[in-house]
């Protein structure tokens, strides 16, 4: 069975090897153990709820119950921007007129803001190639939706996420390369640790003060403003499917854009029901349910069958075991 559960120390190797199979553009999973290693601390902090709300960085890990295998792993930020800014490019369309010449023109700019300060971030999702059909991606996806509706006042009522935005196979970044590398000289990996591992000065030092116009960029540049990478085009449709749409921002590094949601509108947040657990030795249910704890504290999440009685969802013993659960516990369901 697949589950998703929080990560901790101990996964440090596992996720460094995810952070290695993610590559380039993945700002989330640097491939860098001492960071890494940091980041699994403060998970484990946060999911004790031994860290202000507003520090909480609650990582999940897709693991495989027969083999221990992880696979996958995904996140939610309870907050971004209040310990270092959260930087974008806004793309604005400009209009211009000459009403003595009967020209009226229509300009889109790139400037930089910073916008998103206090909002919850779902990131971080990557799974292992033979890992992204039969529903996994999903079900990770998916489970830090059920984390933040666990707990809804531990998040803000704006959610985000940041897809990766268009490499060419040979990992060459056309927006890095035609327009941000100009304001930053150094290699694109060395801009994306220190995004993740400064408190951004570089940033607020060196990038443009001015709105960059868009039609004097070189066009491949342009063809990638907002456009997602190959691999995150699953985990667009997948916010899609939530409720997420584009907000207009986009990375500053590869142009990849920003997607949003009121954390009330959330799909799975709106539709799960707490229910009352009750452990059965067969479940009368055709389709699996995504299944999780009802807290924050030692969440876990499966996709199983549970037969919905009221206030009460039967699942079987495997399911309880695999979320930790007993008879009588609150679990929440989203059929």
């Amino acid at each position: 069975m697949l589950v998703v559960r929080p990560a901790g120390p101990a996964d440090l190797d596992f996720l460094l090897e995810l952070a290695i199979l993610s590559g380039p553009g993945f700002t989330s999973l640097p491939e860098d153990p001492d960071q890494l290693s940091e980041r699994l601390d403060l998970c484990r902090d946060s999911f004790a709820g031994a860290v202000p709300r507003e520090q909480a960085w609650y990582t999940l890990m897709l693991e495989e119950t027969d083999t221990g295998d992880v696979d996958g792993v995904g996140s939610v930020k309870a907050t971004v921007g209040l310990k270092r800014p959260f930087f974008s490019f806004r793309v604005q369309n400009t209009t211009q007129s000459s009403p003595s010449l009967g020209v009226r023109l229509e300009h889109q700019t790139l400037k930089l803001v910073n916008e998103c300060t206090g909002w919850t971030e779902v990131g971080s999702l990557f799974l292992k190639a033979d890992r992204r059909k039969g529903g996994a991606g999903r079900l990770l996806s998916q489970s830090r939706y059920m984390l933040i509706g666990a707990q809804p006042d531990l998040f803000a009522e704006t959610v985000l996420a940041e897809l990766r935005g268009v490499f060419t196979p040979d990992g060459a970044c056309p927006f890095w390369d035609h327009v941000a590398h100009k304001f930053f000289p150094m290699e694109f990996d060395e801009a994306d640790r220190m995004t993740g591992s400064t408190d951004k000065q570089f940033i607020l030092d060196l990038a443009p003060r001015e709105p960059i116009y868009v039609e004097l960029l070189p066009e491949p540049a342009r063809a990638v403003i907002g456009k997602v990478h190959p691999q995150g085009v699953p985990a667009m449709a997948l916010l899609e499917s939530e409720g997420f749409r584009p907000n207009g921002l986009v990375d500053i590094f590869d142009a990849g854009p920003t997607v949003t949601c009121r954390r009330d509108d959330i799909r799975t947040v709106r539709d799960a029901r707490a229910l009352t657990a009750r452990i059965v030795d067969q479940v009368d249910a055709e389709l699996p349910a995504l299944i999780s704890t009802a807290s924050v504290a030692g969440f876990r999440a499966v996709r199983q069958k549970a037969a919905i009685e009221g206030d009460h969802a039967h699942i079987d013993a495997e399911t309880a075991a695999a979320l930790k659960v007993r008879d009588g516990d609150m679990i929440r369901v989203k059929s």
